[in-house]
């Protein structure tokens, strides 16, 4: 585990300086942080995933299905495998992901988890393919289990709630969470872009409450530049 943990802490630091650096360009071309496989409710095979992920030219991803890792350990292996065949070529750094429904004032949010240790013991009540409940399923015991598996916890989607992300927002940052997906695309454009409004709104709140920004595009078809 202690072996592990220090990869994971390295994953994580990574990962904050890239969350540093987002803004409104970054997805879906250069990082993309939120997407889905067959293995919850997306259409992409993993294997299919990380072809596109290769052939965009993303440098960073993360596999976020809802409440496992399957599709990610999976991809993980195709990127290994990929990696073997050819040495020396550039490759997109991976994360760990999850995205695990969780009660926040009084209402179902959906938190992403990166960068864990995927078989830390804190994490694993999460990783069954099915929403927690009990003291498990609220918001800052979600956001404390990520941080003891090593991992940063983000708000995602903040204005698609049935409360007002002027409220979640600073609700989550008084539970820890790390950041919000500031970049996203609410009314599934294409081509993808973020909404300007919401974006502008979260990413004043992130700057007030010292939050990272995120972006992704919540893939849950069969193009990594869409979302539906």
């Amino acid at each position: 585990m202690a072996v592990n943990l220090a990869r994971t802490t390295a994953s994580a630091e990574l990962l904050k300086q890239v969350f540093k650096n987002i803004d409104a360009h970054s997805c879906p071309r250069l990082f993309n942080f939120h997407m889905h496989t067959v293995f919850s409710d997306g259409r992409l095979q993993p294997s299919a995933l990380m072809e596109q992920a290769m052939a965009i030219g993303l440098k960073g991803l993360a596999i976020t299905d809802h409440h496992g890792i399957i599709g990610y350990q999976a991809a993980l292996a195709w990127l290994e495998d990929w990696k073997w065949s050819n040495p020396g070529a550039s490759t997109p750094h991976l994360w760990s992901g999850v995205e695990i429904n969780a009660n926040l004032l009084n209402i179902e949010v959906h938190i992403l988890a990166y960068a864990f240790t995927p078989d830390h013991p804190s994490i694993k009540p999460y990783l069954h393919r099915r929403p927690t409940t009990g003291q498990e399923y609220q918001a800052s015991n979600v956001i404390a289990a990520i941080h003891e598996a090593g991992g940063l916890a983000v708000l995602a989607h903040p204005a698609r709630y049935k409360r007002s992300l002027f409220d979640l927002i600073p609700a989550a940052s008084q539970k820890g969470i790390d950041g919000v997906e500031t970049f996203y695309a609410y009314n599934n454009p294409n081509p993808w872009k973020p909404s300007v409004v919401e974006s502008e709104q979260v990413q004043k709140l992130a700057d007030e409450y010292f939050l990272f920004n995120t972006c992704g595009t919540d893939t849950h078809g069969l193009s990594l530049l869409q979302r539906l």
